[in-house]
Order: structure tokens, then sequence, then C-alpha cells
């Protein structure tokens, strides 16, 4: 890559980067570790820090508990206690001091929680199986459900069959322990906010071989954006039952109902990035209908885990899910968005659809940890399968919102609103995928090597009564190498694929014919640090991605698939825990570039909502000398410069299409609380100085405000 592209505008983040790798010199802390009773025995093994806040183990990058300094590949993991000091309420929320990751590039959004990792959006998994199918038909899940987020970097196929080339975010459920236990949360905010949730864990039988753990919420609240609700309620009950010695059975169930709007609304660039005429477009401006606009969704599922030792070396780990979601999404917004010629006024398309998916997803897993010779491994073999059925029943209309004042809105001018008789009945799509996969992380000596191949057969049947059946297939690999020295020191390389099929059909802007599948692939190289006597973790990572096939919506209606994108990058992360201060800080620096693209200005332009510099730390200070139970939370993100996606057009010495660019921004968040007894309280604060920020905009025309000022009042009880 060429050296010029990584050359720093801003000093001083350099300065701040720097920072972080010295910091562990000024640490004395002592490590610690979790103590878990197995046949009586009392065994060492360190998972988390201390408070809880570092997670030294990772699932997701090699479907084993591997420590994280033994992986070569990038892996952020966010614990629960973490995602509890950042005051995060949603999963887009709790990935915004994470290395790589931009959360909510399209703004606040309560339908579904958006990042990109790396330039490019991840899939998104939940204990291991893929979460999200479809379009808009999945209830958003809620982070207190969780026990931890584990952020996998970069192409994972050859593990999980389909994902990005940015890579994957699996969300980790709370599951049941021996320990019996419980808390009671209340939670107020700004916005009408009003939430409870609870959480409740303990042993069935007197042997605790029989364990429940019951966690649920609700809520009922207001937006940032007029006439928006965020109500949500869920509850997830869970089993572990200990069969025999040799065998294990997990259950995990959850039932969710969201009842929500649109919160994005899709402005233009004139009002937002652009001056306009009569000024900035409130960033609380709503522009469909109230009490008709909705975005109403429904979840359920049921997980069954089963774990069986078969000898000392072997055993198997089977996972199924059976997953039914529908959503219902009625809307209004301008499209293409601009005002009309009164500079006021927006012409409001509708916007109708009844979706819903059913999957049934399942991953048979064979492990191994032997020896042989000096070599140790740790070895898997899986197959896993999807059965995926999705539907939706759309209507879209023209210009049927009617006129809508933009800057004096006055709502129920449009008589008859239309109801559901107006919606198509579209065929449903039915996809079936099976992955056959093998890995084998082997150590030998300080060296780790971690190899993977896999094979994925996909079967598509579109729903378009034209569409034929289609077949995809793809086969996908990893290879990585680690060195640990004794300093705690751990430098790698690694290469990796991805291969991500793509449902429908191309537009007749395009030919028309099936979508090619999305692929991808990345070079890293990078260094992990656990110094010894420490609590600290930190990583680095250059990467290198060539991804191709990449889907784009032009407009609601239309959808393009470009040609390969260029994506390298830096990544620093670390997470420092001291007596009395923990520090998490991260910064990255990504160039992207369209190597080639079916529309003019966009070959050699960057990619669209993806900054260039993203810079963020949060330091929780608690200061037990002055007063014992207090804690003080500071955070910093600085957000750099986005493209819309496209280059300046200049024809005959004329410009004939202008590229626009975002502007950076800052933003502070901060949390004072006090823990005493059996009660912890705080106050969080996301975007203490109530900036106006402009996330990203995009080449088609519309412009994403992010979130303003966020104030929850917090009062957990546990016992």
């Amino acid at each position: 890559m060429p050296t010029s592209k990584f050359k720093l505008k801003h000093p001083q983040i350099l300065l701040a980067t720097s920072l972080l790798f010295s910091a562990q010199a000024m640490s004395a802390s002592t490590p610690t570790a979790k103590e878990t009773s197995v046949d009586d025995k009392e065994i060492e093994v360190i998972t988390v820090s201390p408070r809880g806040l570092i997670s030294y183990v990772s699932a997701s990058a090699t479907k084993n508990n591997t420590p994280i300094v033994e992986t070569p590949v990038s892996v952020s993991v966010l614990t629960n206690e973490r995602i509890s000091a950042l005051g995060a309420e949603t999963i887009q929320d709790a990935l915004g001091y994470v290395a790589g990751v931009y959360n909510g590039p399209y703004g606040v959004d309560t339908r579904a929680d958006w990042a990109q990792i790396r330039g490019i959006a991840p899939l998104q998994y939940l204990d291991g199986l893929q979460m999200m199918f479809g379009s808009y038909n999945n209830a958003r899940p809620n982070p207190y459900m969780l026990e931890q987020i584990e952020i996998l970097k970069g192409p994972s196929s050859m593990l999980y069959g389909q994902g990005s080339t940015g890579g994957i975010v699996n969300l980790v459920t709370k599951r049941p322990s021996v320990e019996t236990k419980g808390e009671i949360w209340g939670q107020l905010g700004n916005y009408d906010r009003k939430q409870i949730a609870g959480d409740f864990n303990t042993a069935l039988t007197d042997d605790q071989n029989v364990l429940f753990r019951i966690n649920g919420l609700v809520r009922d609240s207001g937006t940032q954006t007029d006439h928006v609700d965020d109500d949500s309620m869920y509850i997830s009950p869970s089993i572990f039952w200990a069969i025999s010695d040799q065998t294990q059975l997990t259950l995990l169930a959850n039932l969710q109902k969201n009842k929500s709007g649109s919160s994005t609304q899709f402005f233009p660039h004139e009002g937002t990035i652009l001056k306009a005429e009569n000024g900035q477009i409130d960033s609380s401006r709503f522009v469909s209908e109230p009490g008709w606009d909705r975005y109403d969704s429904e979840q359920k599922y049921l997980t069954a885990i089963i774990e069986h030792q078969l000898n000392d070396d072997f055993s198997i780990n089977w996972s199924n899910r059976y997953m039914s979601s529908k959503a219902q999404t009625r809307t209004m917004f301008a499209w293409a968005p601009k005002f009309q010629d009164d500079k006021r006024s927006f012409l409001r398309n509708i916007s109708m659809s009844d979706t819903f998916a059913k999957t049934f997803t399942s991953d048979l897993q064979l492990h191994g940890d032997f020896i042989t010779g000096d070599v140790e491994h740790s070895f898997i073999a899986g197959i896993d399968y999807q059965h995926v059925k999705t539907d939706r029943d759309r209507a879209y209309l023209r210009g049927a919102g009617g006129l809508l004042d933009i800057y004096n809105p006055v709502y129920g001018q449009v008589d008859d609103l239309p109801d559901n008789s107006v919606l198509r009945d579209a065929p449903s799509d039915l996809a079936k995928q099976v992955g056959f996969y093998v890995q084998d992380s082997f150590k030998i000596g300080q060296f780790v090597v971690n190899a993977a191949l896999r094979h994925d057969q996909v079967e598509i049947s579109p729903g378009k009564p034209s569409a034929s059946e289609e077949d995809q297939s793809a086969t996908t690999g990893r290879l990585g190498v680690l060195y640990s020295f004794e300093n705690g020191i751990a430098p790698y390389i690694s290469y990796s694929e991805s291969f991500l099929p793509i449902f429908g059909s191309k537009p007749e802007e395009q030919g028309g014919g099936s979508f090619k599948p999305q692929s991808g692939e990345q070079v890293e190289l990078g260094i992990k640090y656990q110094p010894q006597g420490t609590e600290h973790l930190v990583s680095a990572a250059i990467f290198d991605i060539k991804d191709k096939n990449r889907k784009r919506a032009v407009s609601p209606e239309l959808v393009l698939q470009d040609g390969e994108v260029n994506i390298q990058g830096f990544e620093l992360e670390a997470q420092l825990e001291f007596d009395q201060v923990d520090v998490y800080a991260s910064y990255a620096y990504t160039t992207t570039e369209n190597l080639s693209s079916h529309q003019p200005g966009r070959k050699g332009a960057e990619l669209a909502a993806m900054p260039d510099h993203m810079l963020s730390t949060w330091l929780t200070y608690r200061p037990a000398d002055l007063l014992d139970g207090l804690k003080l939370g500071l955070g910093y993100r600085y957000v750099g410069e986005t493209s819309d996606g496209t280059s300046n057009v200049v024809v005959n010495g004329t410009t004939m299409h202008k590229a626009l660019r975002t502007d950076s921004y800052d933003v502070i968040d901060m949390m004072i609380g006090y823990e005493f007894g059996q009660f912890d309280i705080n106050l969080n604060v996301d975007n203490l100085t109530d900036e106006m920020n402009i996330t990203s905009c995009l080449a088609r025309g519309d412009c994403f405000y992010g979130q303003r000022r966020t104030v929850t009042a917090n009062v957990r009880y546990r016992f």
C-alpha cells in the first residue's frame, strides 16, 4: 500500500495513540482469576478482569474459548459490565468505543442496530448462529439480555458461512449459573423514558444439576424524533441441565415485542450539510404522519445447545435454533429527498410493508484437544445448516403522502390514508445453506498456527414468479500464524476470505439476472500484548481488504451491485485496568477506494459513511480513598470526515457533479455513580454538550443526524 495514504492529518491523534502503548508501564496491579468448582477441585481460569470489564477469552474467532492473545485475528469483546459502564441503551451504542467500528453511520434508527466494521456492514449472530435474515423483519435485541458482545473483524466465512468481509457481531446471551442471585433495575430518562428490568438466577435442584435464569425488560419511551416512540418488552428464560457427567443441555428462549416508528427521516443535503433558504432542518422533525407511522416488530425463538464429552480428548457441541419474527412498517418520506420550489415543503411518498421470517439454523461441531509429539492441537470440524423462509408484502405510493412544510409541519391533512388492501402479496423467498468446515489451531513451542477451510452450498428460490432457482457455492479459508513471547507480546499475520450469497435479481440497468455472491479477502498483520503482572490487554493491526460484488441501495426501489473495493487501515485498542482507574481507548485510520463501478463518479471514490479517522477514550475513576463506592466516568469520541461515496465529475472543464464530505465531529459522554450495600445508582449522559452532528450523507441525496443529548438515571438493587 502506498505510504503516503497513511500519513496522519492530526498530530494530536498520533500523540494520543502513542500514550496508550506507554501506559502499561504505570501499572502495579496483580492479576486475579475466576475460580470454578469441578469435581470439588478448585481450578483457576482467567476469563475476565477483577471488575469484569476486560475479557481475555473469545469464542467467536475460532468457535473455541481461545485466549485473545493466542488468536491470530482481530477480535474485541465487550463484557456485560463494560456495556453497563458505558450506559449503552442499544447494541449500536455499545459499539461506539470499539476500534475500527463506526456505530450509527445512518444516525439514530429505532428499527435496527447499524455499524460499519472496516468500512463494511457486519452480519449479526446470536450465540454463534446467524440472527438477521430478510429485510426489516426482526425485533431489535436489547443489550440487557446479553452476557457479552464479540466483534470479529475481517472475513470469517471459513467458520460461519455467511459473513461480510468486514466481520460479524456475535451476541452472547446470559446463561444460568450455580449462584442464586438477582437484580432489579429501574431507569428514567429524557424523551419521557421509563424502563424497568430484572434478572434472576438459581439452582432448581440440591445437586445443582438443573439451573434456571430469567431476565426481562419493559420500556415506555419517546425518542429525539417527534412522534416516534421506542417501546419494548422482552422475557428470556433459560435452563441448564447436567443430564449426566458427560452430557449437558442448555435451552435459551426469548419472546420480544417492540412498538416504534421510523426515526430516520432521510433529510436532504440542503438544510442539513448545505445551507438552505429557510435555515437548518430541526433534528427532531418528523416527516411522516403521527398515529399512523409505525415499525412494530415481534420475535420469538428457542435455542437448544447440547454438549457431550466423548472421551478425554473429544467432545460434541450441537446448537439449534428456531426463530419466528415479523414486522409491520408504515412510513412516509420525501424521495428523491429535496425541497419543492417553495424551499419549505416535501412531497411525501408512502412506504408500507408486512414482513416475516421463519428460520431454522443448526451447527454441529466435533471438538478435539490432543497432543501429537510436541504439537498441541485444538481441533474442530463441523457442519452447519440454515433453512430460511422470508416474505415481504409491500406497497410504495409516490406522492400519496401529500406536501408537508418541514419548518412548520401541520399533520393530518391527508384524507384516507391507505390500509392493508394496497399491499402487494409477494411470494415467499426460500433459502437453504449447508456448510462443511474444519479448523486446527496448533501450538509448536511458542508458535500458534490457525488453519481453517470451509465449503458452502446455497440454494435460493426467489419469490419472483419469473425468477429461477439459484445455486451458489464457495470454498473459503483462513491461515494465521502467531508467536508468543515470554513478556506477553504476540505478533501475528493472517489471510482470510469471506462469502455472502445475495438474494434476488439484478435490475434491468445491470442487465437483469441473478446477483453474484459477495466475496472478499484480507491480509492482516498485528500484535497483541498482555503485560505480565497486569490486567491490561492491548492490540494493534494493519489490514488490506478486497471486497467484491457489493450491493448498494440507490433508492427505496433500486439496488445495484458494484464491482471491487479496496480498504486499508490501521487499528489500535487498549484496555487498561489500574487500582482506581480503568481506561478503554481506541484509534482507527481507514482509507477506502472503489476500484470499479457502474455509475459515473463512483470509480476511484471513497466508500460512503466510513470516517477516515476515529478516536475514542473512556476513563472510569473510582476514588476509594476519597469516597468508597463513588465512580466517575468520562468518554470522548472523535469521528472524522465521511464521503458521500462519489468523486468530482468534470466534463470539458465543467464540474458536473461535486462530491460531498461531512465534517468531523466530537462527542463527550459522562457517568457519575455511587455503589453502597446492594444498591448501584448512576447517571449517564451521552453527547453531553448536545451537539447536532451529521453522521453521514449519501450521494443518493439523504443525510442523517446523530444522537442528541440523552440522559438516563439508573437504580439497581442486587440480591
